[in-house]
């Protein structure tokens, strides 16, 4: 309970999901990202919509976030951002191609300056041959250019997992911003 206060994107951080750095860079890419007006889509897997929540505690974002959606399944994700069925079968839905398919999927859905894709293992249970608990795949489509990171956590704790996956989305929004 907050006394009847006003919730603030403070209280939403100071839950402890996220350190003092980790707030830092949150708050610095949303305000890039409203300072320059540039707008920015999610769409999101193994995170469940955890960074379009931490993108949300941002003031004044209502302004460039135009959505996120949380495509779990493979259905979901070839519905709703046309990620292909050959993909998912040769490559699984823990991969860069299908990373690279869902920002792109979404790029054409929303037309906005920068789509941002996750996909992975967040565990405890999961791991295939090759890709542990924690591999996660995070595409970024800027303008219709794509680029895809692969973070291995090094963690079996989903709670970190999906912490460190939404970090590393941030860091590739920010990246993405001083390359423009």
């Amino acid at each position: 309970m907050n006394g009847g206060r006003t919730e603030t994107a403070e209280d939403f951080f100071s839950e402890g999901l996220f350190s003092a750095s980790e707030r830092l860079l949150i708050r610095s890419a949303g305000r890039k990202l409203v300072e320059n007006h540039i707008t920015i889509s999610c769409c999101e897997s193994c995170t469940g919509g955890l960074f379009a929540a931490a993108l949300t505690g941002v003031p004044g974002i209502s302004g460039v976030f135009d959505r996120g959606l949380v495509t779990y399944t493979e259905r979901a994700k070839m519905e709703e951002l046309g990620v292909r069925k050959e993909t998912l079968a040769t490559h699984t839905v823990y991969s860069a191609e299908v990373a690279r398919e869902m920002a792109e999927g979404l790029y054409r859905k929303t037309g906005s300056d920068i789509c941002v894709s996750v996909t992975g293992i967040a565990g405890p249970d999961g791991a295939l041959p090759g890709k542990p608990v924690g591999t996660v795949y995070i595409g970024c489509c800027h303008c219709g250019k794509v680029q895809v990171e692969m973070l291995q956590t090094g963690s079996c704790s989903r709670s970190r997992n999906r912490r460190d996956a939404v970090i590393a989305m941030f860091r590739l929004v920010v990246n993405t911003l001083k390359e423009e």
